[in-house]
């Protein structure tokens, strides 16, 4: 598997997600198919109980929302919600027009993790691609590298696959109430979605082995002292203020920020060295000086931006 493969699989992922889950019947527009009204609603995957979808995707100008839509469940994930949030997240990646995503639980709550009801009833539906490079993680999305910010708005529990889901995350905007956790701890549960190799990353090893080995909820004042939160916000205001910031994000010049982004997650996740690190650095900010620092330079020369205005 080439290296540039690794950093976008998304396009590969999806089409084993469809095949495996025979979602020929998949529902709801792409985001290039949606309104862009701040409130049109996309939807993902086919219609769940009753005509509800499992994941609700909306499009604010150039900032995509994913939705997890399974509040009587506190949003945990069965297989087919795994696959709508594929679905979703593919789509955000491949439409060249959208800049963030803000991923966000419905109802009151960000993500309980995998559903533990399906397993116990029918585990021998449970199919796992054991070859990370070959198919999606079991919450779907998780094995994505994405070349574009991803932005979790927390609300109530994001525990166990549903942390995991917010490390998927480059920034985690938290209500005052949330709690995060490794609550899969008590059920002998493994974390396979990259839990157990971005939260180190993330806050370091001696934090994440607190979280992993003993299962114990942290609250939103605490993760933000870890780093692990961003943002702590009103409740009820996690989603509209993850909006803000992505659209803030937006406005910078994308192949710049992009770049310092993908070199960040390269010099902490790929490099083998410093030296190497620096050479990525490098080379992809060279690529950005003539299409966008020039131009942002004669900007600044004429006023534009400073007092760190935009």
């Amino acid at each position: 598997m080439s290296r540039q493969l690794m950093r976008n699989p998304a396009r590969l992922l999806f089409s084993w997600a469809l095949g495996r889950n025979q979602m020929a019947t998949a529902a709801g527009a792409s985001a290039r198919e949606t309104s862009s009204s701040s409130s049109a609603a996309a939807g993902a995957g086919t219609a769940g109980h009753e005509g509800k979808k499992n994941v609700v995707t909306e499009r604010h100008g150039t900032i995509m929302t994913i939705g997890i839509n399974r509040p009587e469940a506190r949003n945990a994930v069965n297989q087919e919600t795994a696959a709508m949030l594929l679905q979703a997240f593919t789509s955000f990646e491949d439409d060249t027009s959208l800049t963030v995503s803000v991923l966000h639980g419905i109802g009151g709550n960000f993500c309980a993790g995998y559903d533990l009801k399906e397993l116990a009833h029918n585990p021998t539906s449970i199919k796992l691609e054991q070859d990370v490079t070959k198919g999606p993680g079991p919450m779907g999305p998780s094995r994505i590298k994405f070349s574009k910010p991803v932005i979790a708005a927390v609300s109530g529990y994001a525990v166990a696959g549903g942390l995991e889901l917010s490390l998927l995350a480059d920034l985690r905007v938290v209500e005052q109430s949330a709690i995060f956790g490794v609550f899969c701890r008590r059920f002998g549960v493994p974390l396979i979605d990259g839990g157990t190799v971005r939260l180190p990353r993330l806050i370091g090893l001696s934090r994440a082995l607190d979280l992993i080995l003993t299962g114990r909820p942290v609250g939103a004042q605490e993760a933000y002292e870890f780093g692990l939160a961003n943002r702590i916000v009103p409740n009820g205001q996690a989603l509209q203020c993850a909006i803000e910031l992505a659209k803030q994000i937006s406005a910078f010049p994308q192949q710049c920020m992009r770049g310092d982004r993908s070199s960040a997650y390269y010099s902490v996740f790929d490099a083998a060295s410093f030296t190497e690190a620096l050479q990525f650095e490098f080379d992809t900010g060279l690529q950005v000086i003539s299409k966008e620092s020039v131009p942002g330079a004669k900007k600044f020369s004429l006023g534009v931006g400073r007092g760190g205005k935009l």
